[in-house]
């Protein structure tokens, strides 16, 4: 699979981890949920089995956990 510039340079992998502290732009019902990472798209968005909704790295608040 080819891998974008954002994807390689990016900090976090597919297989973390994650906490979400907030979601910027929505409600509560995402904060303190955990999942893993299972994509990370073209522009850095990591999608995973949190829920519906990517993380935005540069915006949203979480913690890599593990």
């Amino acid at each position: 699979m080819h891998q974008t510039k954002q994807q390689k340079e990016s900090p976090y992998k597919v297989g973390q981890r994650v906490r979400i502290i907030h979601l910027e732009g929505e409600d509560t019902r995402y904060d303190g949920k955990e999942g893993v990472i299972e994509h990370i798209d073209g522009i850095g968005q990591l999608h995973g089995t949190w829920g519906g909704l990517a993380i935005i790295p540069e915006a949203d608040k979480f913690v890599v956990i593990g």
